[in-house]
């Protein structure tokens, strides 16, 4: 069966842990949690952890180089692990999308995201997968290159758990469903909304 490449989008050190930017880092956690492993250095420069999701062998990476170099770090372990673009999925932050709502999609533009914008030019296509966590924009005149390295507020960090598990499963739902029924699972409704009970 071939293997997964999933990345989760931060900035590494304990000073940007909590950092809107470093939502990618959360939902991987979570993923690591799941598949039962712990995250080990890997000389590609990122944290890596070798295990199966959805029934799958999947490969968790957070990159250990700041947020606009994540793209060697993902060619270097799609390369190691032999790993086509069409099965890596990137999780990140995303501006243009309201707090509580996540999307699937394939391909795209980098939106301004330079972490994106770093592994569109390192793997040399676009076309990988990305679950999008909506932030929101900032608010007022708060530069968005501010808003993103500021950590949740207090309001929005109540359902930050209940979010990044969601996050999680939606990676899960593209591994073993594939784009098209997650995009109909997962974007029916806003999760800030419609929650559905636990």
């Amino acid at each position: 069966m071939d293997r997964w490449l999933v990345a989760g989008l931060g900035n590494p050190g304990p000073e940007y842990a909590g950092n809107r930017h470093n939502v990618g880092f959360m939902v991987l956690d979570e993923l690591a949690a799941r598949a039962g492993g712990r995250f080990k250095a890997h000389k590609a420069r990122a944290e890596v952890l070798e295990g199966r999701l959805a029934g799958a062998p999947a490969v968790l990476a957070k990159p250990l180089t700041f947020m606009n170099l994540s793209g060697g770090p993902c060619k270097a372990l799609a390369d190691f692990y032999k790993v086509d673009p069409a099965r890596v999925i990137v999780v990140h932050d995303e501006l243009d999308i309201p707090y509580g709502a996540l999307r699937a999609k394939l391909g795209g533009g980098d939106n301004g995201h330079n972490g994106l914008r770093s592994i569109s030019k390192s793997i040399g296509t676009r076309d990988y997968l990305r679950v999008r966590f909506g932030i929101g924009r900032p608010p007022g005149r708060m530069d968005a290159a501010t808003f993103v390295l500021r950590d949740f507020v207090t309001a929005e960090k109540k359902d930050l758990p209940f979010l990044v598990d969601r996050a999680a499963d939606v990676v899960e739902s593209l591994i073993g469903q594939g784009l098209e029924t997650t995009q109909n699972a997962f974007h029916a409704a806003d999760l800030n909304v419609a929650r559905p009970p636990r």
